[in-house]
């Protein structure tokens, strides 16, 4: 444990950052097309303002997702992903604890900053702290929506960060997904496919409805996702990270960029080229 958080805490930092930013920008949005701080927005119909909240959103996942943290860390940001990556063997026990704990924190870093800039109407209707409850058809439809944004998900990124020749597009096709799941699944779900985020926002609020919904159907619907890609022989991320960029050391499969003038040390080499993940051992899922 302490030798994971003693070298390892960069990676860490990296995931907390990158939900921080999400939760702030998700937090500007919605306040202001729903408060309305811009009384243009306030103007459009309700379709409309949730598809620029949904562009916002999306486009902060995919930066996130290449950005130096994302590169960092590998770009989990959700103890959803975290949790079925450490399933599938490709992540450290301490390393995923950690990991979630960070999402945690900074996930609930970046809603409450956004209660510092936006002021009292981050906790006030319609805002109330992004706050995530299940639509009027109920909680168990709420589960599969969650379940099955889940799987799709989990599914699309193993598959696209599978294939060498696309796999640099993965977290564009992470974003087009959110894009769609934040326009049709939220008057389902109140769409969440993330604990963290979820968390972040019972915290304050206090409304906890229906909760358990969000801490099992994403972590259970990605380990799903991850069986049925090992099952099926599809193409498969072969490490944690989403993208793995050859400049950036990977904690889990122990990559490290080779020094300017010196050349690479063997077996030194990107994971999504090797032939394993981290571990000699087979994957549990």
């Amino acid at each position: 444990m302490l030798h994971a958080l003693r070298h390892h805490w960069p990676e860490y930092l990296a995931e907390a950052g990158g939900l921080a930013a999400m939760m702030l920008v998700l937090a500007l949005a919605v306040t202001a097309a729903e408060v309305p701080l811009i009384p243009a927005l306030g103007a459009l119909p309700p379709l409309a303002r949730r598809g620029l909240e949904a562009l916002a959103g999306a486009a902060t996942v995919t930066a996130m997702v290449y950005s130096p943290w994302g590169r960092q860390s590998g770009a989990h940001f959700n103890p959803a992903l975290t949790v079925a990556f450490t399933l599938m063997r490709r992540m450290r026990a301490w390393d995923a604890v950690f990991y979630m704990l960070a999402q945690i924190a900074g996930g609930l870093a970046g809603l409450l900053l956004g209660r510092v800039l936006l002021g009292s109407v981050l906790r006030r209707p319609p805002v109330l702290w992004l706050t995530i409850v299940p639509g009027s058809a109920g909680d168990l439809v709420a589960f599969l929506a969650e379940f099955s944004g889940a799987f799709v998900l989990m599914s699309v990124l193993l598959l696209v960060g599978g294939v060498k020749r696309i796999a640099a597009l993965t977290g564009l096709a992470a974003g087009v997904l959110m894009f769609a799941f934040l326009a049709v699944e939220a008057p389902v779900s109140g769409f969440s496919l993330n604990p963290a985020r979820s968390l972040a926002t019972a915290l304050p609020s206090g409304i906890w409805t229906a909760w358990w919904v969000y801490l099992l159907a994403s972590p259970l619907g990605m380990a799903a996702a991850a069986l049925v890609n090992r099952e099926a022989h599809l193409p498969s991320l072969r490490c944690a990270k989403l993208l793995h960029d050859g400049g950036v050391r990977c904690i889990h499969c122990g990559y490290v960029p080779p020094v300017p003038g010196m050349a690479a040390q063997p077996g030194a080499t990107p994971c999504r080229t090797a032939d394993a993940a981290g571990s000699s051992s087979p994957a549990a899922l």
